[in-house]
């Protein structure tokens, strides 16, 4: 239902970003169970990247780091309530963050760095978590339908973030005009 719906409309992030929701509200997934762009607090990061990132925020700032997946899917005990100040329960029920990006651009095609820095930080906030891996879900959603070949990802390029995001355990989701890839890593 993801592939048909992206595939059927050309948009920016946010709308597919609203279209997974919606199909993954159609297939069952109670609401108060799942969120777009929901902040999640991290106090003191262990990953290096949230470390780097705490640090590079001017030093009235530091002592945390927020990443914000797209979409996020709880456990049932985030009990519906994922507000910024309830942030040690929003990060510990994560069973799911999904990150988005299309191949929407003006003047250019998606570039293998931009989701690659999305993997690195799906990767780095389910071991922020403090919770085993095999518990939690990373997905990179990649929506690359434009219409014209030089807007789309090059093979290449499709190929080594695929490749990056199962090395760190990350689910990969290519959506082209003609075929998706489907891999979650065992």
């Amino acid at each position: 239902m993801i592939v048909d719906e992206c595939r059927a409309v050309l948009g920016g992030e946010l709308h597919y970003q609203a279209v997974v929701y919606h199909c993954l509200r159609l297939a069952g997934v109670p609401r108060r169970q799942i969120g777009m762009n929901v902040k999640q607090w991290i106090p003191s990061p262990v990953t290096p990247l949230f470390k780097a990132m705490d640090l590079r925020k001017h030093e009235s700032f530091r002592g945390g780091f927020e990443p914000i997946p797209d979409v996020v899917l709880f456990r049932p005990e985030v009990e519906r309530d994922w507000r910024r100040r309830n942030h040690a329960r929003t990060l510990g029920t994560v069973a799911m963050a999904i990150e988005i990006k299309a191949s929407e651009r003006a003047n250019g095609r998606l570039g293998h760095g931009e989701i690659v820095r999305d993997i690195d930080k799906l990767d780095a906030q389910l071991t922020e978590t403090g919770r085993p891996r095999d518990a939690l879900c990373g997905v990179m959603l990649v929506v690359d339908v434009a219409p014209l070949p030089q807007e789309r990802m090059r093979a290449a390029s499709v190929a080594a973030c695929r490749d990056h995001a199962l090395a760190r355990g990350i689910g990969w989701l290519h959506v082209s005009l003609d075929e998706e890839a489907f891999i979650i890593p065992s």
